[in-house]
């Protein structure tokens, strides 16, 4: 059942009580989440919960810095999202936060999103919505007028290493990270001279704006719910909010007053109300099953 009221908790929370809910009905399973954005997103808490994360995202230098510095990350992925390494039916929770909005052929990569995802298994989609007068502001104005600087909130687990991949830079051509084994050269090659000691934490980088977006059809409401209805894909919770407008206007009222004369001169059409949605997104486990 769809949900179109205000989410009781802010997204991040959100899907993590989700995430959570899920892994209590797996007892004694080791959860495998596929982080989708891991250039940009935080993750998920799942508390002491047995898990193991995998991210995904484009490559570019802006989106390797960050994914470099998150201890959270068992494993990651860089590249061409049609074609980085996802095993199907291989993850129980597929979390993508300003993911579908920015990248190329989206419904592709949704597709291998969704094909990689356990029956049962949780989508968990946080996106700009291009049907808005906020997306339209988005994709037509210059990009210094967009989205202020804004930093970053920790992710969970931010202090504690899990990949120790997450703390040793690798050279720009890898596209998959590798754990640090220490004595060890490059290759397996034993090392002459042991580690004196582990590597300094790094110092977290922060994004001044978010990555640009690129607003594919189905990067919107209206195409995700057509998405999900045509790939048989079961909308639990759905809801609306502001926070691009808000983080835009700073305080000012100025994008307000923008989305709402974007919202006259096309009589509706491109809403003011929001700028941004949430989707808690559950694979049937009949793949049989039909949404009526």
């Amino acid at each position: 059942m769809t949900d179109l009221r205000t989410p009781p908790v802010n997204d991040g929370d959100l899907f993590s009580e989700r995430a959570r809910q899920y892994a209590h009905e797996k007892p004694l399973q080791r959860i495998h989440i596929l982080e989708a954005g891991c250039g940009w997103g935080t993750g998920l808490d799942l508390g002491d919960r047995e898990h193991h994360v995998t991210g995904v995202d484009l490559e570019s230098p802006e989106l390797r810095a960050y994914t470099c510095e998150r201890p959270d990350l068992d494993t990651w992925h860089l590249g061409d999202l049609r074609t980085v390494p996802l095993p199907p039916r291989a993850f129980d929770v597929v979390h993508a936060s300003y993911l579908i909005e920015r990248v190329p052929h989206a419904e592709l990569v949704l597709d291998r999103f969704v094909a990689a995802l356990k029956p049962g298994g949780l989508l968990l989609i946080h996106l700009r919505d291009r049907n808005t007068a906020f997306g339209f502001l988005d994709r037509t104005l210059p990009r210094w007028l967009r989205l202020p600087a804004r930093r970053r909130r920790p992710g969970p687990g931010r202090g504690q290493g899990r990949g120790a991949h997450a703390r040793v830079p690798h050279p720009a051509g890898d596209t998959k990270a590798e754990p640090a084994v220490p004595g060890a050269r490059p290759g397996g090659m034993p090392a002459a001279v042991p580690a004196a000691e582990p590597p300094a934490r790094p110092v977290p980088v922060v994004r001044t704006s978010p990555p640009p977006a690129i607003y594919d059809r189905v990067a919107s409401q209206g195409g995700m719910r057509w998405y999900c209805v045509m790939r048989g894909l079961v909308i639990a919770e759905e809801y609306t909010s502001r926070q691009a407008i808000d983080a835009l206007g700073a305080g000012t009222g100025l994008a307000e007053l923008l989305c709402r004369l974007v919202s006259a001169v096309s009589r509706g059409r491109l809403t003011a109300d929001h700028s941004e949605v949430t989707l808690v997104i559950r694979k049937p486990e009949n793949r049989f099953a039909r949404v009526i």
